[in-house]
């Protein structure tokens, strides 16, 4: 593994190349981005592709990669360009990528705005409000997450932020009516540690779910584009933003092992299928 550093006026990227560039094996390098994840995230992936030419990255003001512009929020379109830019600095063309979460929403505006760099996109679990029929209460919902983060603190949000991604089917007045969950019936700490930068729980990354796809542009591109979800989540909010968005580019989502992390190994402690993901993948990818 060679580390990177693409030093941009508004931050400087870093990104991880596992594996010689041009390729050994003649195919593209393999891309693995997430949202608010690093390149952390992907470890287990990369082992399980030692035979390909694998990048990683952090994206911007998370992990490794500094911003200089001043700004905390995060946008598709401006992630977008920083993976654009990564992909130019790599220098071998088009490119195969696995996004996931706010990673593939970012990846669904690269490919709108440039279509050239990716030959395939599986875009795993992208959280798009838009697309839902329920989109207004969606939103009520996180704002109702969010403001429970600014009240109390790390633990009770990320409590109130399961409690609302776990939610199976639409989000219905009984759900709104919920009282904020215990946060350590889940595990995590009640103890408010006066934080409130997380990219997560905080309104920074609103835009990654609030991001309305140009679907004529997607249809349009060259690139293969492959929905993804687990099949664990299919009745929960990035799940059904799975199949929804699937359903209006005109496709059926693909299912991959797991849930909305199967990819991960334990880490974080939120381990998916790692082994089964990486085989589902290879056999999407080899797909013509």
């Amino acid at each position: 593994m060679t580390q990177h550093t693409l030093a941009l006026p508004e931050v400087d990227l870093v990104y991880d190349v596992h594996g010689p560039l041009p390729t050994a094996d003649g195919q593209p390098p393999l891309v693995m981005i997430g949202q608010p994840m690093d390149a952390s995230g992907f470890q287990a992936q990369v082992e399980l592709f030692e035979d390909r030419t694998t990048v990683t990255y952090d994206p911007r003001g998370l992990g490794r990669s500094r911003r200089k512009d001043g700004v905390v929020t995060n946008e598709p379109e401006v992630q977008a360009q920083d993976i654009h830019a990564i992909i130019e600095a790599l220098g071998v063309g088009p490119v195969e990528m696995l996004a996931s979460s706010g990673g593939a929403v970012s990846a669904l505006a690269l490919v709108t705005a440039y279509p050239d760099d990716v030959s395939t996109l599986v875009a795993h679990e992208p959280p798009i409000d838009c697309v839902l029929p329920d989109a207004a209460a969606v939103h009520q919902a996180r704002s109702a997450y969010t403001q429970v983060y600014q009240d109390k603190g790390w633990g009770a949000g990320m409590a109130a932020f399961i409690a609302m991604t776990s939610w199976e089917g639409e989000i219905t007045d009984e759900h709104l009516a919920w009282p904020a969950p215990d946060p350590a019936a889940f595990g995590l700490p009640v103890e408010d540690d006066g934080v409130r930068n997380d990219p997560l729980l905080s309104d920074r990354s609103w835009a990654v779910p609030l991001y309305q796809p140009d679907l004529e542009a997607l249809k349009a591109a060259p690139t293969r584009i492959v929905v993804a979800v687990g099949e664990e989540s299919v009745k929960v909010y990035t799940g059904r933003t799975a199949i929804a968005l699937a359903e209006q580019l005109g496709q059926q989502a693909t299912v991959f092992p797991s849930h909305h992390g199967g990819f991960m190994g334990g880490e974080f402690g939120y381990a998916g299928q790692p082994d089964a993901f990486a085989a589902k993948l290879r056999e999407v990818l080899h797909r013509p």
